[in-house]
């Protein structure tokens, strides 16, 4: 951890943009009014004038070593309150980050930018008006984001408009993510809710869970049915949907198709398989049998001290076994995860894991970078887990970035996240016309996400203004059973206001 000491009281929304900067070269960083004898400040000077300039200089001191930076931008405009404040937090960043980059010798590729979805902006710029050119040079000087970085961001943009030639329509829409809180075991990085499938079972959580997502189905069903929504994509996730038993998946699809208004339009259902020692012959053809093709059987690694380490059970072999059923089964469309960083792996085990994809050729693969997520076992016990530095990080995504290319696949949808190894980011690579309708929906946040089951956030857009509402159903199994009812009547309140 690293406290870097600044010369004044700012805001606190500045203080906290001022810390996701320093977060990108020391993990946990702290930032407080400097205090007599600290080994690392930064003086600020800022300013506005006359002419809508802002004007902004730091001076990083390092034990008697100084690194300076200034920096101005015009705006043509005053603007609002809170846009006078963004631009603040801008001007400030990129002194702060110009700064820390002469002290540290790093080079930050996404530059001050520690949002989530960074194509999101690129799409904002575009329906501004804006072309390529003119984008590129605002995310260059505005943003200090890379040649590199920009040129993936532009693929993207480009690819999803190709796949979704009505994106900036699909507000009119709506998406659905089904969350099915069970899995063999809980990973090691992982936070989403997880609950071990075989305990729960015996305590009757997982019969009364399904019982109660019954019901939540039908309930949003007849809402959606009652104004005629159209569905665009739905996505089963968790947990592990194929947890659950065969027969308890084929009763949920029926009701689901039962209850939701022209099941023969929605574009895409996709359900996350992801833990290949939850797929039997028995859930393949439950999937078959309602015409879903769509599923993630995900690896993580090809090592099997890692998945060992992670707290995955199955193996490395049951995983290649998992996807020729699948694929022999007819699932035609057949996502596979990988994550640069885990425990223990270096250049050597993923250029492997690079090889194991190449010998099956899934219809997508992502590649996720390792994120320290702060409720994670493997957050939690740091010295436990031993991950590869930045500079091995980054030539891991480089290979797969290359490799991916090579191969065929192009890249269709990119999320950065907190602490995540490098200030990388996780891109989503898929051969063409095999992109997932609903992970790009959901990152560019273009339509309402409604979430049904345990643990799903619903994330509603206005269908005109684009402002975002978001509503979590309890993560917990019981407390979702106790519930549930309550989360429908103030998700249909919302849907109301939203849809009147």
């Amino acid at each position: 951890m690293k406290t870097i000491h600044i010369n004044e009281q700012f805001k606190e929304d500045w203080t906290r943009v001022l810390n996701h900067i320093a977060n990108l070269f020391y993990e946990d960083s702290v930032i407080q009014i400097e205090q007599d004898g600290s080994d690392m400040s930064i003086e600020f000077n800022k300013s506005i004038d006359e002419n809508f300039t802002i004007s902004t200089f730091a001076k990083l001191i390092v034990e008697g070593q100084e690194y300076t930076s200034d920096y101005s931008i015009k705006y043509s405009t005053e603007g609002t309150e809170k846009e006078q404040n963004i631009r603040m937090k801008r001007a400030l960043s990129h002194v702060m980050l110009d700064v820390l980059e002469q002290y540290s010798g790093m080079t930050q590729q996404w530059g001050i930018l520690t949002g989530v979805r960074p194509t999101k902006l690129y799409h904002k710029y575009r329906k501004e008006g804006m072309n390529d050119e003119q984008i590129a040079a605002v995310l260059k000087e505005d943003y200090r984001i890379s040649d590199q970085k920009i040129a993936l961001m532009k693929a993207i943009v480009e690819r999803q408009l190709t796949v979704i030639p009505d994106l900036d329509e699909l507000g009119k829409e709506i998406s659905i993510y089904i969350g099915v809180p069970f899995c063999p075991t809980m990973c090691a990085y992982c936070t989403f809710p997880a609950y071990a499938i075989q305990s729960n079972r015996k305590a009757g959580r997982v019969e009364k869970f399904i019982d109660g997502l019954h019901i939540e189905l039908r309930e949003m069903g007849k809402w959606l049915t009652e104004k005629n929504m159209r569905i665009t994509s739905i996505y089963w996730g968790g947990g592990t949907p194929t947890s659950i038993e065969a027969h308890e998946m084929d009763a949920l699809y029926k009701t689901m198709f039962d209850a939701f208004p022209n099941p023969g339009s929605i574009r895409e259902i996709t359900v996350e398989a992801g833990r290949p020692d939850t797929i039997t012959p028995e859930k393949i053809e439950v999937l078959k049998k309602w015409g879903i093709d769509r599923i993630s059987v995900n690896p993580q690694s090809y090592t099997q001290e890692t998945l060992k380490a992670i707290g995955r059970h199955h193996t490395v072999e049951e995983t290649v076994e998992k996807f020729w059923l699948s694929r022999n089964s007819g699932m035609n469309n057949i996502n596979m995860d990988l994550i640069i960083g885990l425990p223990n792996e270096g250049i050597e085990e993923f250029e492997h894991s690079l090889a194991e994809s190449a010998k099956i050729q899934p219809e997508s693969l992502t590649v996720h970078t390792l994120s320290f997520k702060r409720a994670s076992e493997m957050t939690r016990n740091k010295d436990k887990y031993k991950v590869a530095d930045r500079d091995t990080v980054g030539k891991m995504m480089q290979m797969a970035t290359d490799w991916t290319a090579e191969n065929g696949y192009v890249p269709y949808y990119l999320y950065r996240q907190k602490n995540i190894l490098g200030n990388l980011e996780n891109v989503g690579y898929c051969k063409p016309e095999e992109e997932s309708i609903y992970n790009i929906v959901i990152m560019e946040e273009v339509q309402t996400i409604l979430g049904i089951g345990c643990g799903a956030s619903s994330k509603f857009v206005h269908p005109t203004t684009g402002k975002i509402t978001q509503f979590h159903n309890p993560k917990d199994p019981a407390a979702y059973i106790l519930t549930f009812e309550e989360s429908i009547a103030k998700k249909i309140a919302i849907l109301d206001e939203l849809y009147s």
